[in-house]
């Protein structure tokens, strides 16, 4: 397509009122899948803009529709919108107005964003043959709400199937100012969750014989699992364990009964993905076994690997150079091990999601509070960069026909 003419010096223009927009949005952050001010906050924002605007009937989420001049295919724009349950500890002069909750992953700069993404589109509306579908979505932070949004049409609502997805996640820190960064392939992990209890005899202390303990066995099974990821799985599609609580017991002196373990497991591939739940499952059970005792695993399935389309990809990086210049895109060597809901849209339709760094001036990415952080801050000039990136990557799309 070229450059996009003016794009980011026009977002750069409206920034005081995309920030004043993030500011209040962080003031009211909300949980989950219903977010009734924020939604409010959204559709004021996008009035005369002459989008058509609907909003979800068992979530809070809204979607409009961008019609260009011309006939043509339609693309999808995402932010999500929910926050997180920290409580804030930033002194922002927009600080949180509700006690423990908090927009500590940055979806109101992803919310700005995607509204100057909305108006940036909305002033070159003469240009586009084809739709931008605006998807603000509710429940990312572990409710999936863009499964939810995608039952309800969103893929569908200019009337056809959306022809590619795009979206951008801000960083609080990791990152130099401003990068982009992205890559080809899987872009970050499938999060499951698994409750394992190994089921034992409760006893006295001072005669374990005369019980079944499931302490110690549920101690094996941890280091067991350890084995299992380096031993059952290839190195270079990894698996990644985390035993991130144990549970058992009343006291010093009394054998318990159960032992309970809490474990999030990190897959990289369809097909670990796939295999990781009976591999688990067999260490579980057959260690429990192996001292006369049973083990039941409660395997929960989080959200699927994101994978980014190589040439969608491709098209966001070379926007992203065009646009801000050749130092700020940068190619991610690895994957992240968090997961994402968009992974959902992704399944259905070719699309890339990267990342935008908007750690704070002068702050050394290396140490700089990350997302979930209580103290996680981002820069509101990042928005000027999110907004020209969504936008330019639904005008060059469209412009393919």
């Amino acid at each position: 397509m070229g450059e996009p003419t003016g794009l980011y010096d026009d977002a750069q223009s409206m920034l005081p009122e995309l920030a004043r927009l993030r500011h209040a949005l962080h003031r009211v952050p909300e949980l989950g899948l219903h977010l009734p001010r924020t939604q409010a906050l959204v559709l004021e924002a996008l009035d005369e803009l002459g989008l058509e605007v609907t909003t979800g009937e068992s979530l809070s989420s809204v979607v409009a529709v961008l019609r260009g001049a011309r006939p043509g295919p339609a693309v999808l724009l995402r932010g999500d919108m929910d926050a997180l349950p920290v409580t804030e500890d930033t002194g922002e002069p927009f600080t949180s107005e509700h006690p423990g909750h908090m927009h500590a992953c940055g979806h109101d700069m992803h919310v700005a964003g995607l509204v100057g993404a909305a108006r940036l589109l909305a002033a070159r509306r003469d240009e586009i043959a084809g739709s931008v579908v605006l998807m603000f979505q509710p429940g990312e932070e572990g409710d999936g709400g863009a499964e939810y949004m995608i039952r309800e049409g969103v893929l569908d609502a200019a009337g056809e199937r959306v022809v590619a997805a795009y979206g951008v996640h801000v960083s609080g820190g990791l990152l130099p100012y401003g990068v982009v960064a992205g890559r080809a392939g899987t872009a970050m992990a499938a999060p499951d969750d698994v409750t394992v209890t190994v089921h034992g005899a409760g006893g006295h202390g001072s005669a374990p014989h005369r019980a079944a303990d499931p302490v110690p066995v549920a101690a094996e099974i941890v280091l067991a699992l350890q084995a299992m990821v380096t031993r059952r799985f290839d190195v270079f599609d990894p698996v990644v364990v985390t035993v991130g609580s144990i549970h058992s017991g009343t006291a010093n002196n009394v054998i318990p009964s159960t032992a309970t373990l809490e474990i999030t497991v990190r897959t990289f591939s369809q097909d670990t993905w796939t295999a990781a739940p009976e591999r688990l499952r067999e260490v579980c059970e057959h260690v429990a076994a192996a001292h006369g005792m049973t083990a039941t695993v409660e395997y929960r399935r989080g959200y699927p690997v994101t994978v980014n389309d190589a040439h969608e990809l491709g098209r966001t990086a070379r926007l992203t150079r065009t646009l801000f210049g050749d130092d700020a895109w940068l190619e991610m060597p690895h994957p992240l091990a968090g997961g994402e809901d968009f992974s959902y849209v992704l399944r259905e339709v070719p699309g890339a999601f990267v990342f935008v760094s908007a750690i704070l001036p002068g702050e050394d990415p290396a140490t700089a509070p990350y997302n979930h952080s209580p103290q996680a801050r981002f820069e509101d000039a990042a928005l000027a960069r999110s907004a020209a990136l969504l936008a330019g990557l639904a005008l060059d799309r469209l412009a393919e026909g």
